[in-house]
């Protein structure tokens, strides 16, 4: 990473030198215009509506209109106002974080130590975790003067500019003006639907799915050319979004509510499945070192065990002891052989 300004963090008396570095950068594929018929490329140039000619960017000024009236502002002028020549991050006041409106944070930069020792830099960090506070501060960048939060992320100095108070629009909607009725069944289904998709926020799990895909496009079209085909490239993806506004939200709930305990019971049944076979393969053999035919693992209702010991009584009455005592009481529903119906009586 490369500095982007030098500055100090004054805090009370104390001096702490620090370097400011950009903590965010954009991750999107750059592209730029041509013009569809040649491919030339597109380029914009700052051209003067008086004279016509191109200006190069060492002969611009900026200025500022007031009705008819042009003031023209130089780069010197812009650079002799004081808040801009600062180089200082003034600490105003210490908040607890709950205070700070999300909407107001605009852009984070990291702060380095700039000096010899570091010891003003932990001093401060060590200040926001003791009390569990964010400084407010107010610097200059860029010319504009800004308004900041100071925090710890990491054991590093973290700088978020912040947007002035009359940068955020007021939201103002006649619509949520009207008085709706929402009954408590709606609001307990709406309830446990959040719950179902609870879950720590780990922001690693998600992807740009856009610039995934553009990649995609891109290396496609660099292998295929003109003969590129998208649907082939992206295939068929039917999506259940942009269907209009939901008339019966009860039924929307339910069924998004159900969608989402089948996930869950899909989950449940594929771990049950598993230690089901286990059982069962437990259960077959503890039956064959009885000596008794191994059942299927669906037999276990009260019928498909009685099939089950009928039809080992047909097969092995002639094998075993066990079976033999089975067969004679079967007699009554299968009529036996003589010699079977002899060597029963026998064996009794």
């Amino acid at each position: 990473m490369r500095a982007i300004w030098k500055g100090a963090i004054a805090f009370g008396l104390v001096n702490v030198p620090v370097k400011v570095y950009s903590a965010t950068e954009d991750h999107d594929i750059s592209l730029h215009q041509v013009h569809n018929a040649d491919g030339g490329r597109i380029r914009y140039q700052r051209r003067c509506e008086v004279c016509s000619k191109v200006i190069d960017y060492s002969d611009i000024e900026k200025a500022f209109e007031d009705g008819g009236r042009t003031v023209v502002l130089s780069k010197e002028e812009l650079k002799s106002i004081p808040a801009e020549s600062s180089h200082e991050i003034e600490v105003v006041q210490f908040v607890p974080s709950e205070q700070l409106e999300p909407m107001m944070f605009e852009k984070s930069y990291y702060l380095e130590p700039d000096s010899k020792s570091p010891k003003a830099y932990v001093l401060l960090r060590r200040a926001l975790e003791d009390t569990d506070r964010v400084a407010i501060v107010q610097f200059a960048l860029r010319e504009k003067t800004r308004l900041g939060a100071l925090r710890i992320k990491d054991d590093v100095l973290v700088l978020q500019s912040l947007l002035w108070p009359d940068e955020v629009r007021e939201a103002s909607f006649p619509a949520l003006d009207e008085s709706v009725r929402i009954s408590a069944q709606e609001r307990e289904m709406s309830a446990a639907l959040v719950e179902s998709m609870a879950a720590d926020f780990e922001p690693e799990h998600f992807t740009d799915d856009y610039q995934i895909q553009l990649r995609k496009l891109i290396e496609a079209k660099l292998e295929k050319g003109d003969s590129l085909d998208t649907d082939e490239t992206f295939g068929a993806e039917a999506g259940e979004g942009g269907k209009g506004e939901v008339i019966d939200l009860m039924e929307a709930l339910k069924r998004s509510l159900d969608r989402k305990r089948g996930g869950a019971a899909a989950a449940s049944e594929d771990d049950e499945s598993e230690s089901g076979a286990d059982d069962a393969d437990t259960e077959e053999d503890a039956k064959g070192s009885a000596g008794k035919a191994p059942a299927k693992p669906a037999a276990k209702s009260a019928g498909t065990k009685t099939a089950a010991k009928s039809t080992a009584t047909k097969t092995t009455a002639a094998k075993s002891t066990a079976t033999k005592s089975t067969a004679a009481k079967s007699t009554a529903a299968k009529p036996a052989t003589k010699a079977s119906t002899t060597r029963a009586r026998k064996g009794a």
